[in-house]
């Protein structure tokens, strides 16, 4: 089972989610995520006048195969990284940013937030997320979940079977 690389509890959380939320209020955007790189989303939140996001889950995921694919795309250059990714339509935008090695920042805007306002604010909010998502940074097998899912579905199926 993939497990996250970066495992955000209690105090780190809510400064990871206090720095999403001073994002939103200063960019003027709908919503930010934080995502590894593997596409777990660690922390988001949403403005209070968004509608309700799209999933999340699919979201972070297609944004992390994204953020992989343009990094391929950067060594094919010559460069050793892009470090942030711009999409905008008609009336929409995704910024994506790097957060250290493992993380991205990830910011949902429409027209009425300037671009170069979620960039600005983005880069100062990837700031204060690598500090946090550095103490926080889990060591392959450490979070146990593949053991405690196992014994979980096993004690669950010897009760449904009665065994």
């Amino acid at each position: 089972m993939v497990e996250p690389a970066i495992a955000l509890f209690g105090g780190a959380y809510e400064k990871a989610s206090h720095v999403l939320e001073e994002l939103l209020r200063e960019s003027g955007a709908r919503y930010a995520l934080l995502l590894d790189r593997k596409g777990f989303v660690l922390a988001h939140k949403e403005a209070l006048w968004a509608p309700r996001p799209p999933a999340l889950d699919s979201l972070a995921t297609l944004i992390a195969g994204n953020a992989a694919a343009t990094q391929a795309l950067a060594k094919m250059l010559g460069e050793p990284r892009f470090n942030e990714l711009l999409h905008q339509g008609a009336t929409h935008g995704l910024y994506a940013e790097e957060v250290g090695e493992l993380a991205l920042l990830v910011v949902i805007f429409d027209n009425s937030a300037p671009v170069g306002r979620v960039k600005l604010f983005g880069k100062r909010a990837v700031q204060a997320l690598e500090v946090i998502t550095r103490d926080a940074v889990v060591q392959p097998g450490t979070l146990g979940i593949d053991h405690e899912y196992r014994d979980g579905a096993s004690a669950l199926l010897d009760e449904l079977f009665g065994n």
